[in-house]
């Protein structure tokens, strides 16, 4: 076999603890003492010494308030080694938190470094326009957290000028949680503005900080309460 036909798709020299390898896979430089969570069935490959705990004690008890029927949805994962981490295809972003927090859509979470606090959260005053709660993971502090996009996203600075960004909720991946939020109902035109039936809305960001979106409105996405 020519070797050298292969050599383009070849582990790259780990620079940070967290990065991509390609657009639809994520390399982490796991070390002992530095667990991972990661979304369950996400692994794709390891090298070295990597130990998998699904449904760790930790996640048991905060999957409980995600009310989605379903089982925790996280993994924990320690060792030393290179762990290699995908989503069915998808493109995943790296961001790297400085005491910052982030609101998350659970299902575009692929992993997070396990000393960061988290929880699950609902989303203020989206229920009176989606019609029923909207959770999220929140998450904050210093360390790596890795996203998910259905195609490649679009990251927006909120804080680059006067105007307030709106977005598609079905089309919003995270946020950072010091934005101010707002919803917006739009009767007009409702046809070709979202998904919705009969009329749409939006979520409104201003302030400093930024919003992922992806190019994906599939509701089925969201973690929604249920009943």
């Amino acid at each position: 076999m020519n070797q050298q036909l292969l050599s383009g798709y070849a582990p790259t020299p780990v620079t940070a603890r967290m990065e991509n390898h390609g657009n639809s896979m994520l390399k982490v430089a796991m070390q002992s003492g530095q667990d991972l969570f990661a979304r369950t069935g996400s692994m794709v490959a390891y090298e070295g010494f990597v130990q998998y705990e699904p449904n760790p004690p930790a996640v048991r008890q905060m999957a409980s308030q995600w009310l989605t029927g379903e089982g925790a949805p996280l993994m924990k994962c320690s060792g030393d080694g290179l762990l290699y981490l995908a989503d069915y295809g998808a493109d995943v972003v790296c961001v790297n938190l400085a005491g910052d927090s982030l609101s998350v859509n659970g299902t575009n979470l692929l992993a997070f470094d396990a000393h960061l606090q988290w929880g699950v959260q609902r989303v203020k005053g989206m229920a009176k326009f989606a019609g029923q709660g909207l959770f999220n993971v929140g998450i904050s502090g210093t360390g790596w957290v890795a996203l998910t996009s259905r195609g490649t996203p679009i990251v927006v600075d909120c804080g680059r000028g006067e105007d307030e960004t709106y977005v598609d909720p079905d089309a919003l991946v995270a946020w950072s949680t010091n934005l101010k939020m707002k919803g917006k109902r739009s009767f007009k035109a409702s046809s070709m503005i979202g998904r919705g039936s009969g009329e749409a809305y939006q979520l409104g960001f201003s302030g400093q900080g930024f919003v992922v979106v992806q190019p994906s409105e599939d509701s089925t996405d969201r973690l929604r309460a249920r009943g």
